[in-house]
Order: structure tokens, then sequence, then C-alpha cells
């Protein structure tokens, strides 16, 4: 998952991959990848191993989505959005017309289809659940329209750009 960290003035990407239980690769910008060791206890502290190093630490989450960390007697507050928000929020702003094809942004699983073919939607109704890296994110509709095209059920798996669902503003289907 790639998130876009904002620390102060300074912007930049880091990308985490999960590689096993507990154990993620970690990129920051254009730098080398650290394989690192985490795990997190009942009490919100992290346990973290980098090469042969530990660090113990905390990440509380504010308002307005910054996060807290406080990483041994060092302090630190950032803000990240991970790739999935950061393209929903954009699109919000946008108004969409015509037909609409929703896609698998991720490769997933679908785990709950909320409406059938020829359904009456309204923007932002959700349409399916669909789990990707291991959560579960609700797919809504861009538009006021109708379900013409249901691609998808319930347990089937999807690639990425996989069309899952057609909406289209009434009298056009």
């Amino acid at each position: 998952m790639r998130y876009e960290v904002v620390q102060g003035a300074e912007t930049f990407s880091v990308d985490i991959h999960e590689v096993g239980p507990h154990t993620y690769e970690v990129t920051i910008g254009d730098g080398e990848t650290v394989r690192i060791d985490a795990f997190k206890n009942p009490r919100t502290i992290y346990s973290i191993l980098i090469g042969q190093r530990q660090y113990e630490g905390s990440v509380d989450e504010l308002e307005g989505g910054t996060l807290d960390v406080h990483v041994g007697t060092s302090a630190f507050e950032f803000t990240a959005v991970d790739e999935r928000r950061k393209l929903l929020a954009g699109g919000g702003s946008m108004t969409l017309s015509g037909r609409q094809e929703i896609r698998a942004q991720l490769p997933g699983k679908i785990v709950r289809v909320l409406v059938r073919q020829g359904d009456q939607v309204e923007i932002d109704q959700g349409l399916l659940i669909i789990e990707a890296m291991k959560m579960e994110n609700e797919i809504r509709s861009p538009i006021d329209g109708v379900v013409t095209e249901l691609a998808v059920g319930e347990a089937d798996a999807v690639d990425t750009d996989a069309l899952m669902i057609v909406v289209e503003p009434p009298g056009e289907g």
C-alpha cells in the first residue's frame, strides 16, 4: 500500500508491503527498501525490529487524521493518506455523467452484492462490498441511475481493472 505522508512542509511517499505475519517491506520515497518486523501489543505499543535493532513506540490518531508517533524519546506528527482514500477524496469533487463502468481498483474478493441488475440507485448508494488487502470497502454509485450490468457475484475474485458494475443514467440503458 502506498501512503502520502506529510510532516511539516515536507511530503513524501511511503510504500508498505506485507510479506509475512508481522513482516513488512517499507520504502520511503526513492530510498532503500527495508524489511521490518512489527507487532502491536494490546496497549497500543508497537515493537519494531529493523535489522538487529529493536524500537518501541506508540501511534495515536489525533483530530483531522494526524498521527502522533512516539519512538523512544522522540515524538513526531504526521498526516498519512493511503492511495485508496486519496483516490476517493479526489473523486468527491467531480460531477460525473453518462454511463459509468465501475472497475476494481485492486485485486480482491466480492464479499456482498447490495444491488441487482435493473435496480434504480442514487449517487453514493452502496453497490457492493469488496475485500482487498485485508480491508472491506464499500463501492458506491458515482451517479443516480440504473444498474444495467452486474458482472460479479458474491465470493467472486476480481483482478485490478475488472468490470464489476455498470450504472447508466435513467433512460440511457
